[in-house]
């Protein structure tokens, strides 16, 4: 994996970050959020360095730079078009594959995902960015026997990096298929590997608050709190867990916190209610 390849992996996962953060914690639970996933890196073995690389390769490189630049301003469809140039440039580069098959996720485009992804890994078939792609997108198309063998494949490899990100994904799509005690486990994983993660966190947070284990939940959910972090929907959730343990001071302190700065969200509507149990 060249450095090139490194950076533009490290901004389409502070990408995907700021779509979760601005979107909500509750990727699986019917709040707004966008079906994305997290980057594509190579994990190939030896270092590539520039001077490995074919002037074709290169030219492709700076296609996909440029196609991950647009698509950070939200011009989907002239990222695309870079994306296509890219390939025409050099129609073996698995992450030109990989980022079409990102776009076309978020478009709900999952067949052509699907496609795209299914050709990037054939081309670099240990690759585990690709293979926590494609976990994902079987998990947005409730598949989960084949997300869960793909997220297998991922964490299997013993390069991988990334590991936060595809336990945080196997939790999410754990919660999703109904396997409450097995998203647990990936949660706490992936919290081990990275507990600054506010998506992990609201979601341990809540797996626990649904198990009834309150004050476990308390912890995970006080500290994504009394952070910079802190949403209508993790509020809410800590409101619902201090209630819970009858801890009254910290439950108006988080309920003032939730009507002064999320005034118009529906958790604020729903506190108003008294819908604590909807």
């Amino acid at each position: 994996m060249n450095s090139c390849s490194c950076f533009w992996h490290d901004r389409l996962l502070i990408l995907f970050m700021s779509a979760l953060v601005l979107a909500g914690f509750g990727v699986m639970g019917g709040c707004a959020s966008k079906p994305d996933t997290i980057g594509v890196s190579a994990n190939r073995g030896e270092i590539v360095t520039d001077s490995d690389e074919s002037n074709t390769r290169k030219r492709a490189r700076i296609r996909l730079e440029l196609a991950l630049g647009y698509l950070e301003q939200g011009k989907t469809s002239i990222a695309l078009d870079e994306l296509k140039q890219a390939i025409a440039a050099d129609a073996n580069f698995p992450d030109a594959y990989s980022l079409r098959g990102l776009i076309y996720m978020r478009l709900n485009d999952f067949g052509f995902a699907e496609e795209s992804f299914s050709k990037a890994i054939s081309m670099s078939p240990n690759d585990a960015n690709i293979l926590h792609n494609l976990g994902w997108l079987k998990c947005q198309q409730a598949r989960y026997p084949d997300a869960f063998r793909y997220f297998s494949q991922a964490l299997a490899n013993p390069a991988y990096g990334e590991r936060a990100k595809t336990f945080m994904a196997q939790g999410l799509c754990q919660v999703r298929a109904g396997m409450p005690l097995e998203a647990e486990q990936s949660l706490l994983k992936a919290y081990e590997y990275d507990a600054s993660n506010p998506v992990t966190g609201y979601n341990l947070a809540n797996v626990l608050f649904q198990k009834a284990e309150y004050v476990r939940a308390q912890f995970y959910i006080r500290r994504l709190n009394n952070s910079e972090l802190a949403n209508a929907e993790s509020l809410w959730l800590g409101i619902k867990v201090e209630r819970r343990l009858t801890n009254n001071e910290a439950m108006m302190q988080l309920a003032s916190q939730l009507q002064k700065r999320f005034a118009h969200s529906r958790e604020a509507a729903a506190y108003g209610r008294g819908a604590f149990d909807e």
